[in-house]
C-alpha cells in the first residue's frame, strides 16, 4: 500500500496523464482500456512495467515524458483500487466545469485556432454534448472514445482517416491506410480495392498522414488547468 503522500501524487498525475483516456476508476474510458485488469499492471510492483509503456506509447497512446519517479507514483495510486467492487475513484465530481473560460478562449486562440474555428468547423459544439465530460474527452482525443457524441455530430474535420502515401516506380499510389508495419503497407483506394506493398527499409517511400497526430502531441503538453479551462469555453460555444 502506498503512503498518502504517494497517493496524492499519483492522482495528480493521473488526472492531467490518463484520466482522459482511462477514466477516473483506471476501468476504461474515452478510448483507452480498463487498467487494472491488464496484465502489465497486475505483474507491475512500483512502476517498471508500466515505465516503458508510458515511455514508448502504446498503440493509440502516445509517449508521455514523466521520469521514473512520477510513473512509481501513478503505479502506486493505481495499485490501490481494488480490482472489483467500487471505491472512492468511482464517485465523480457534480461538475467538471471548474475552468476559468475567458483564459479557456485565450489557450484556444493560442493552441487550435489554426486548425479550427468556433464559426467553422466548431460551431455550436457546446450544444453538442449534453454532458460536459463527453466533450472534455472528446476535444482531448477526438474520434477516439467510447459513448458517441453527446446527441450532437463530430466535426467532419476531426474525423478525416489515415491516409497514407506509397511512392513505387511506377507513380504515388494514395489511399486510406489499412496496416502498416516493418514488411508490408496496405491502403484501400477510393473505390475500396486494396494494395499490398512490401517494405524493405525505406522502400519504397511512404508518407502517412494522420489527422489527430497534432492532438495526441498536445496531450503530453497540456496542463490540468488548459484542460479544465478549454472545456469551460467549449461549453459557452453554442
Amino acid at each position: 500500500m502506498a503512503d498518502a503522500a504517494t497517493l496524492d501524487r499519483g492522482k495528480a498525475l493521473y488526472g492531467v496523464h490518463c484520466n482522459f483516456c482511462h477514466g477516473s476508476d483506471a476501468r476504461g474510458g474515452e478510448g483507452g482500456p480498463n487498467l487494472l485488469r491488464t496484465e502489465i499492471l497486475l505483474k507491475d510492483m512500483k512502476g517498471e512495467l508500466l515505465l516503458p509503456v508510458v515511455r514508448n506509447g502504446k498503440g493509440e497512446m502516445p509517449p508521455f515524458n514523466l521520469n521514473e519517479t512520477q510513473v512509481a507514483d501513478i503505479a502506486g495510486f493505481l495499485h490501490n483500487f481494488p480490482v472489483a467492487g467500487y471505491d472512492a475513484s468511482r464517485n465523480p465530481p457534480p461538475s467538471i466545469l471548474v475552468g476559468d473560460s475567458k483564459a479557456g478562449e485565450v489557450y484556444f486562440a493560442k493552441a487550435c485556432a489554426k486548425c479550427h474555428s468556433t464559426s467553422g468547423d466548431l460551431k455550436g459544439i457546446g450544444a453538442k454534448f449534453s454532458d460536459p465530460k463527453q466533450l472534455q474527452q472528446y476535444w482531448l482525443m477526438p474520434g477516439g472514445g467510447r459513448g458517441g457524441f453527446g446527441g450532437g455530430a463530430a466535426p467532419p474535420s476531426l474525423l478525416k482517416p489515415v491516409t497514407v502515401a506509397v511512392t513505387t516506380g511506377s507513380g504515388v499510389i494514395e489511399g486510406r491506410l489499412v496496416r502498416i508495419d516493418d514488411f508490408i503497407v496496405v491502403l484501400a483506394e477510393a473505390d475500396g480495392s486494396q494494395r499490398t506493398f512490401t517494405r524493405r527499409g525505406d522502400t519504397p517511400k511512404v508518407v502517412v498522414n494522420e489527422p489527430l497526430k497534432p492532438h495526441k502531441e498536445l496531450l503530453r503538453v497540456y496542463s490540468d488547468d488548459d484542460i479544465h479551462n478549454v472545456t469551460s469555453y467549449l461549453v459557452t460555444v453554442k
